[in-house]
């Protein structure tokens, strides 16, 4: 399909020509390289430094062919191989992972990319292409896969003027979004890596991009097609399909199972590179391979993978670090907080984790605080590091937008002495003395309710007898002639009572 569509942009006999010229020059390439010097660069290549097995106590690491390589842990940046990794190299087309990183970000998938005349032409005619012709066009997604597919340079041209207007000012775009990402040592002059002296860059930076890239599913899952299926329409009228030939993906001669996305390149100068991903065990390892023979490119990444994998393990900052937050009931030096009530202000991540060579205790690591963050809701960065290596680096976090927290941009680690860092959570404090005393007075007003109700029940008749006799005396003594007149009523009893006994004193029973 690939030829007849070359025939159809070039005509018969240039198609055949060109498809020839195309298929003599790869075999030639690589004939010639590997009959003229190849050997000769892998064994150089050899001799360069592995600067990661220079450290103590860490894991040796292989001995590979291609100059500069990295092999990297994305979710905490750890470098756990290092060879070169800062050198000027050439991508090849690498560079498409930058270029279909930004499309992603910047256009919807529906997006229709129409093609140019400078599209199609600008590209050298035995170069990587989909045989697109002047006027066809294509959606974004059907772009994306002919990119990381076929590593089509024309549509990389087409996509490139679609989002910026033009290949410089997209090139722009690219040098600032690479920055964005942490790159320290590139220079982008186009969306395709077609060889430019100034289009460069560096196994680190690549690194860089590739946690971008390879934490987008959508463009890892395309890289692992097997097939570039692009179905005819009134855009184009072709059935666009061609292989995967990245050797790497699951069915390929270096099929790696732990795969998640890759992404190769080629050209005389830059010699083989290629981008990868792997996951397993919780590790998610980046695998930059550049100016590497063939087929080295898959052994040396597989080899890297497997010696990541194997060598180096995750451990979470909440079962190993007392300092700091590491659960509910512990607060940021908690140590240290008289309140115990620091975690509303300062806040760990407890899934948190740095990677360390297997084996290797915690009691081993080293912490080094610093304070300045372009991000406001991170106070603070807590950098671990093995043998001055860094081994990951956790954010420590205002835990509400309300909350504010200042810290003194000069300071560069941790205090000397922790008995003199103090954490206190103003507003909670008051909250809780404002309901302390709520509680008290509640209690107090319970209690003298309680009382009022016993004593009232059990006093009412010793009450009623006191109130009787100050009735009495308030009334003040009796009228004299009512007391005469009781006196004789006694006097009269008493008489009464003596008669009716001198009556009876001779009755016996």
């Amino acid at each position: 399909m690939l030829y007849y569509r070359l025939m159809k942009k070039y005509g018969l006999f240039s198609g055949v020509m060109c498809a020839i010229l195309f298929a003599g020059s790869i075999f030639n390439n690589s004939i010639t390289a590997y009959a003229d010097s190849a050997e000769d660069r892998v064994l150089a290549h050899k001799e360069i430094t592995v600067e990661s097995n220079a450290i103590s106590d860490w894991p040796q690491g292989p001995i590979i062919g291609a100059e500069s390589a990295i092999l990297l842990e994305a979710n905490t940046g750890t470098v756990l191989y290092e060879k070169n990794i800062h050198a000027k190299e050439y991508p090849a087309s690498t560079t498409k992972i930058l270029t279909t990183l930004i499309a992603t970000e910047m256009c919807s998938l529906d997006e229709i990319v129409t093609f140019e005349h400078d599209d199609i032409f600008g590209i050298p005619r035995d170069s990587n292409n989909i045989a697109l012709d002047v006027g066809e066009s294509l959606t974004v997604e059907e772009c994306l896969n002919a990119i990381l597919i076929r590593s089509a340079n024309e549509v990389c041209y087409g996509l490139a003027r679609h989002i910026s207007g033009s290949w410089d000012e997209f090139a722009d775009l690219m040098n600032k979004r690479a920055k964005e990402l942490g790159c320290t040592d590139s220079n982008f002059a186009n969306p395709n890596g077609l060889p430019d002296e100034n289009h460069y860059t560096s196994a680190h930076d690549l690194a860089m991009i590739g946690k971008a890239f390879f934490a987008n599913q959508m463009l890892c899952d395309i890289t692992l097609s097997p097939m570039l299926v692009i179905h005819s329409s009134d855009r184009q009228p072709d059935e666009i399909m061609d292989a995967n030939k990245m050797s790497i993906i699951p069915g390929g001669s270096y099929s790696y199972d732990h795969l998640v996305g890759v992404k190769t390149g080629y050209t005389d100068i830059s010699r083989y590179s290629i981008v990868s991903c792997a996951e397993h065990d919780g590790l998610k390892l980046i695998c930059v391979i550049l100016n590497d023979e063939t087929p080295n490119q898959y052994e040396d990444t597989i080899s890297l993978f497997n010696y990541g994998f194997s060598n180096f393990e995750k451990i979470y900052i909440a079962d190993t670090d007392s300092k700091y937050i590491i659960d509910s009931g512990k607060t940021f030096y908690s140590g240290n907080d008289i309140f115990g009530s620091s975690k509303d202000i300062l806040s760990m991540d407890p899934k948190a984790f740095i990677i360390l060579p297997a084996g290797v205790s915690p009691d081993r690591i080293t912490e080094s605080i610093f304070y300045e963050s372009e991000d406001p809701n991170v106070a603070a960065v807590i950098k671990y590091s093995y043998n001055s290596t860094t081994v990951g680096e956790i954010p420590v976090l205002f835990s509400s937008e309300d909350a504010s927290y200042s810290f003194d941009p000069k300071n560069s680690e941790l205090p000397e002495t922790e008995d003199d860092v103090i954490y206190v959570n103003v507003v909670k404090i008051l909250i809780y003395t404002g309901i302390g005393v709520a509680a008290i007075v509640l209690v107090i007003l319970l209690i003298k309710l309680i009382q009022s109700y016993q004593f009232s029940t059990k006093n009412n008749r010793r009450n009623w007898r006191r109130d009787k006799l100050f009735k009495r005396r308030s009334r003040g003594p009796a009228p004299t002639s009512s007391r005469l007149s009781q006196k004789n009523s006694t006097r009269r009893a008493r008489k009464r009572s003596r008669s009716y006994k001198g009556n009876n004193k001779d009755l016996r029973f």
